[in-house]
Parts: structure tokens; sequence; C-alpha cells
């Protein structure tokens, strides 16, 4: 009995061995060309350096650490992490990203629990781009537009406040927030208004402009009309006085 309980006992462990033998050699034939696969209990995916000009396709979908930094990514395409639902941590940093689709992070924002896209060239993004973003996420040092996009992206950002705080306008709708914090010029500016505000002014200014004109033309009118009646005056006045006949003379001497 000891000695089948001996070799059961060896059989799992070898069994186990194998399996994780096994599981090891699976992960380096799936990892990515250029990447580096290791597993220390979670797969670690590191990618840094590797000359990449997109993201891989042929991610293996229990990846937990993922590193895309320094490389040449441009853009972030719709869905392409959707099925990395083990994700948690995403290095996207030291890039050329200038593009994130509405959809790039679609799978993965509920257990991403950090996101880097810090030192790559994004100007903005769309409004639902981090829509049900959990993740910490590091967007500085990026050539921000401030506007009212990136006040709606950030608001729904969980510790918005925090990466607001490190976000640098390189250009705003108001030209006074270039080069500053956008947390400030948020403070000054609700950047979402901007827009109503314009189109109010621009329809004042267009009401005061008919206004005059119509005022204008109201007093030329006027003086037009004064002045024809002024010449139509003098007209009736440079007349020659009407003479009596002589008959009409006898008639007036003849009933008095």
């Amino acid at each position: 009995m000891h000695l089948v309980d001996l070799w059961l006992t060896r059989s799992l462990s070898m069994c186990l061995l194998l399996q994780s033998f096994v599981l090891m050699i699976l992960c380096f034939q799936m990892c990515p060309k250029g990447c580096i696969c290791s597993l220390s209990g979670d797969l670690n995916v590191s990618c840094s350096n590797a000359k990449l000009k997109e993201i891989p396709r042929d991610i293996p979908p229990d990846t937990v650490l993922l590193y895309l930094d320094s490389n040449q990514i441009t853009s972030i395409p719709n869905e392409i992490f959707k099925d990395l639902r083990q994700l948690r941590v995403l290095n996207l940093s030291k890039n050329g990203i200038e593009f994130i689709d509405e959809h790039a992070f679609k799978g993965v924002a509920e257990t991403l629990q950090t996101l880097d896209l810090s030192d790559n060239r994004i100007k903005s993004v769309h409004k639902n781009a981090f829509n049900n973003l959990k993740a910490r996420a590091r967007i500085a040092n990026n050539p921000w537009h401030c506007d009212c996009t990136l006040q709606q992206v950030l608001r729904s950002m969980a510790s918005n406040h925090e990466t607001a705080n490190n976000v640098i306008c390189k250009t705003s709708v108001l030209d006074e927030h270039a080069g500053r914090p956008f947390l400030n010029a948020a403070n000054d500016a609700d950047l979402c208004n901007l827009p109503k505000k314009t189109t109010d002014y621009a329809m004042l200014v267009t009401m005061f402009g008919w206004f005059t004109m119509v005022i204008s033309y109201v007093v030329y009118y006027v003086r037009q009309n004064q002045e024809d009646a002024r010449r139509h005056l003098e007209y009736l006045k440079s007349l020659p006085s009407r003479q009596k006949k002589p008959d009409e003379a006898d008639d007036i001497s003849t009933v008095v």
C-alpha cells in the first residue's frame, strides 16, 4: 500500500511537472515575433524595443503583463486587445501613437489596472475611447489639444484629477491656456460651453449689425425726404404769383 501511495505521489508530481512543461512550450510557441514571454505565476509578454510598427495580433490570450513600450507604434485599432481578458498591465509608452480608436480598449477596460500612454504624440482622442476604463492611466508628455472632448474624456476616467493635473495643453481652444496644465484650464473655463458662447456672441453681433443697418436706412430715408421736401418748397416759392384780371377788379368795385 505504501508503494502504491508513493507511486501515485510521484505520478502526480510528474504530471504537474509535465503539464507545466507543456504550458511553457505552448507559451513560447505562441509568443509574438520579437517578444519575450516568461511565465512566473503570471504570463509576462515583453515586446520592448522590438521595432514594432503595430500591435501584434498573436499575443497569448492569458497574458497578464504586456509591455509594448519603446517601439514605433502609431495607432491603437478597435478591439485589438479584446481577447486578453486577464490583462492587468499595459505599457504603450515611448511610441509614436497619434490615433486611438473609439473601441481600442474594448474587452480589457474592466480588468486593466495600469495603462501607460505617456511620451507619445497623442493630441486628441474620441470622447468614448476610455469609457469604463478602471485603470490608473498615465497620459503625460503628449501634445494634447485642450478642448471639450478632452474635458469629457478625463471626467470619465478613474483618478481623473491626478491624470488631468499631469496633462499639459500644447494647444487649446483658448490661446491663453496653451502651455498650462489642463486642470488649471478646466477650472478657468468650461471648455464645453465655449461653442455655445461663441454662437451667442456671433448672433448678438449679427443682430447688432442688422439693427445698425436698419437704423442707417431709416435715417437716410428721412433725410432724403427732407431734402426732397425742401427742394419742392423752394420750387414753389420760385413760381411767380398770379395777377388779378381787370374784370375781376370791376366786379369787386360794383359789389362794394
